[in-house]
């Protein structure tokens, strides 16, 4: 059976490793993993309240509509409820609407070293991906993403993602360069904006603009958010869209009936209520951030300041090798070569404690791995 060169030379995406198949290879009995930008608190305690109280009716099937989530997340994030998308993570949210949008032949633009989401899906749905460099800071070149837009009519640019703050370099855009942008692409009916502001409340920068700040000026901008980070639901897969209702009759029409189970639904309300929790989250997080830059400073370890869960830094020397080395320590980190950083790794804010042995652990590795 014929399969297309697309699919075939498809590279899949790569979770970060688990914490039982490292303690398996190593025979570890502890292991910290700091690589995949998870909540280090746990769920937030109403959504486990809430879930508990909704076990007993896991026969049923859940409200395919998802009405009382959106509902909340209307009150909450100010929207009418008519422009709210729900999906099975943010990962089904940027599939669907790269195959709602593009047709094979056609391409979305966003950042080099963006969420390698976008190229997967992309990719998968015969769609091309056009990249942009980043500057020397690693942020976002927003002006350089519109002239990109302006000079290849020919490219057929449906979608523009823009991953604000962006993984992993942990980079944000704002300020005057983003009104620009908006200026430049807003409003068009050629092309839209997507927003995916996963890691949003983590930020710190006051230059920093999120994309619910400006969404209902614009007709073609669409915000992506996350119930996986600041919320700490990432095992159950909830993703929200905000959107143009035209985008949003589009997206229901494509989506499985039933693709946000009725856990994720409750939880998902639930964490919306509990600001408390979300303030821990961020305090942990801010704090942890604050940490390691001291002690990667003291190691003298260049590294980018963050504006979400998470520090990328450069080893100096080849970081498979140090991420190995680091395994065989109990130590998950995340190695990002596949985006174009070979000496770097990610490392996300854990709890106290585990920071503070990964940073251990990670001294001891710079005399066990040789400088590049």
């Amino acid at each position: 059976m014929k399969v297309s060169a697309e699919i075939l030379s498809l590279v899949p995406y790569k979770p970060g490793k688990p914490i039982s198949e490292v303690q398996r290879e190593y025979g570890l009995s502890e292991v910290i993993k700091l690589a995949s930008n998870e909540n280090p608190l746990g769920p937030s305690p109403k959504a486990l309240q809430a879930i508990h109280k909704s076990l007993t009716e896991q026969h049923r099937y859940p409200d395919p509509s998802c009405y009382d989530l959106i509902q909340k997340i209307a009150t909450k994030w100010n929207v009418p409820a008519t422009q709210v998308g729900i999906g099975n993570g943010s990962n089904e949210i940027i599939d669907l609407l790269i195959r709602i949008f593009c047709e094979p032949g056609d391409s979305i633009l966003t950042t080099e070293a963006a969420f390698v989401a976008y190229k997967v899906c992309a990719q998968a749905a015969r769609v091309k991906i056009r990249t942009v460099p980043l500057r020397p800071d690693l942020t976002m070149d927003l002006k350089a993403i519109a002239d990109d837009f302006y000079r290849n009519p020919s490219s057929k640019t449906q979608l523009i993602f823009i991953p604000n703050p962006n993984n992993p370099t942990g980079t944000a855009v704002g300020g005057g360069e983003m009104e620009e942008f908006l200026t430049r692409l807003g409003n068009r009916d050629d092309v839209l904006l997507v927003f995916d502001e996963a890691y949003t409340e983590y930020v710190r920068d006051p230059n920093f603009k999120a994309a619910s700040s400006f969404y209902n000026k614009y007709s073609n901008v669409i915000v992506i958010k996350t119930f996986s980070k600041v919320y700490g639901l990432a095992g159950l897969r909830l993703g929200a869209m905000l959107a143009p209702e035209f985008v949003l009759e589009l997206y229901n029409r494509v989506r499985n009936p039933f693709n946000v189970n009725e856990l994720a639904q409750v939880a998902g309300i639930a964490a919306l209520d509990d600001v408390e929790y979300m303030q821990a989250s961020q305090k942990s997080v801010w704090e942890g951030l604050d940490y390691f830059y001291k002690e990667l400073t003291r190691l003298k370890l260049p590294y980018f300041k963050s504006e979400a869960n998470f520090v990328l830094f450069d080893t100096q020397r080849n970081a498979e090798l140090c991420f190995k080395n680091l395994l065989a320590k109990g130590i998950i980190l995340r190695p990002v070569g596949n985006y174009g950083f070979p000496t770097y790794l990610r490392m996300t804010v854990g709890q106290k404690d585990e920071n503070q042995k990964a940073i251990a652990a990670i001294e001891k590795m710079l005399s066990e791995v040789p400088k590049n």
